[in-house]
């Protein structure tokens, strides 16, 4: 007799147990839909709901908080938990609110209602980045129900208009006396999903240098042939950009380059004609056409021989061309380096990061360069170590695009192992060179 009772406290405890931990992830779920539910999507995004949310959540894990408008409008969030030596260089765990726009009716399902459809959580900004957000705020929830207390201060940052640049977020946020004050000593920004088992991890990005190339030449009959037109003198530049990138890209599919370390250009716009009322005059050459170019640069590549390029090949001034830079970012940063982020053992971060996903259950790829930009660059101008990662395995990669999503139990392990990362980071002791998790474990 006391053996059955003994099973039957054994199942109802295992019972109890797995409602206990359902329950738990239900309401992790609910949090991450009400998030991903408020509408920040670029041009007009809801900073402020999104604001009050993080802060409730802040409240709700008793984390110091602080809004800072360097913009009006444009809140940044910062959240603090004290470390309890707060002499060491702090962690900054960094995302943006703000997402790109939808077109909804090219969606298979609502794209602010966050429905779970199949195991999959359907919205804007499931995988670009509110799941990294609140996947930290959630890693924070569980250290702290475990009773963990950190060595290193840790800060966790939600900036406003990443989608357009960061211009008024990140970009004035590191210029600033908060930044300064913070002594951070290492990043974690967003990264990639990925389609294999694999988690990526990011050490740089390329930089994004937005080119418009405009070519002039004398108006003439649309039945007259001439030399120097306009439009052949840009059709010949167009030419000579597609050979470019063909010679790219060939790289990548030969297997010998990765996407982030070749340089990329797309022409994202094209403009020449002259109006009429019914759509363009066909029997007139126009006397100016322009296209532009988003270009992409790695930090190994060289930036100056690109823009001699431009100059010689692209616009040259003898074809009555010229050209302007919209954006350009260089790829070096103050002291003339290569802006990435070591991910050698000179950076006991990125061995931290690389043993705290192995102690999650989860492996990774090799180190790659983001092939987009992110926030990550502004911290790196500043000399800190900025590494992009977002925990996304066997997913496919949906930022930006129709139907964007993130399974529900993805979602659940990236909590896990930002559980783990935070908790190597923050119990790093830099005197010793060993974190105090890895020394109580030997002793």
């Amino acid at each position: 007799m006391p053996i059955i009772t003994s099973k039957i406290f054994l199942h109802l405890y295992t019972f109890l147990i797995f409602l206990a931990l359902t329950l738990a992830n239900d309401q992790t779920l609910q949090r991450f839909q009400q998030y991903l539910q408020i509408n920040t999507a670029q041009p007009t995004p809801n900073y402020h709901e999104a604001a009050d949310f993080i802060l409730s959540q802040a409240k709700s894990l008793s984390l110091h908080s602080q809004t800072i408008e360097f913009v009006k409008n444009k809140p940044l969030i910062l959240l603090k938990w004290p470390g309890t030596d707060p002499t060491l260089p702090s962690i900054l765990l960094n995302s943006h609110t703000d997402v790109v726009p939808v077109e909804p009716h090219k969606w298979a399902h609502p794209p602010f209602a966050a429905n779970i459809v199949n195991d999959n959580i359907y919205a804007r900004g499931s995988q670009d980045m509110k799941c990294v957000g609140l996947q930290y705020l959630e890693a924070v929830r569980n250290l702290k129900s475990s009773g963990f207390a950190p060595l290193r201060t840790v800060y966790i940052l939600f900036v406003p208009d990443e989608e357009i640049g960061g211009h008024d977020g990140a970009e004035k946020f590191v210029d600033s006396v908060v930044f300064d004050e913070m002594n951070v000593g290492i990043v974690l920004d967003e990264g990639l999903a990925s389609v294999d088992g694999h988690y990526r991890l990011f050490y740089a990005e390329r930089c994004p240098m937005w080119l418009v190339i405009k070519a002039v030449g004398a108006p003439g009959h649309g039945a007259k042939l001439y030399d120097n037109t306009a439009m052949e003198n840009l059709l010949k530049s167009v030419e000579s950009v597609r050979r470019f990138r063909a010679s790219q890209f060939d790289l990548v599919k030969a297997g010998l380059k990765a996407e982030g370390e070749v340089v990329n250009v797309n022409m994202v716009f094209l403009k020449a004609g002259t109006p009429s009322p019914t759509g363009f005059v066909m029997n007139l050459q126009p006397s100016e056409a322009e296209a532009g170019f988003d270009i992409r640069v790695p930090p190994i590549a060289d930036q100056a021989s690109l823009e001699r390029r431009i100059a010689e090949e692209w616009a040259p001034a003898s074809r009555n061309m010229t050209f302007e830079f919209k954006q350009k970012m260089s790829v070096y940063d103050k002291s003339g380096k290569p802006l990435l982020t070591a991910h050698d053992s000179s950076n006991p971060w990125w061995a931290l990061l690389e043993g705290a996903i192995h102690k999650a259950g989860r492996t990774f790829g090799k180190p790659e360069i983001f092939p987009a930009s992110t926030d990550a660059r502004y911290f790196r101008l500043k000399g800190v170590p900025a590494i992009g990662f977002s925990p996304m395995a066997n997913t496919p990669i949906l930022l930006h695009d129709h139907n964007e999503f993130l399974n529900k139990e993805e979602y659940l392990k990236g909590i896990e192992v930002y559980e783990s990362i935070i908790k190597s980071f923050a119990s790093f002791a830099a005197e010793t060179g060993k974190d105090e998790e890895a020394t109580k474990d030997e002793l």
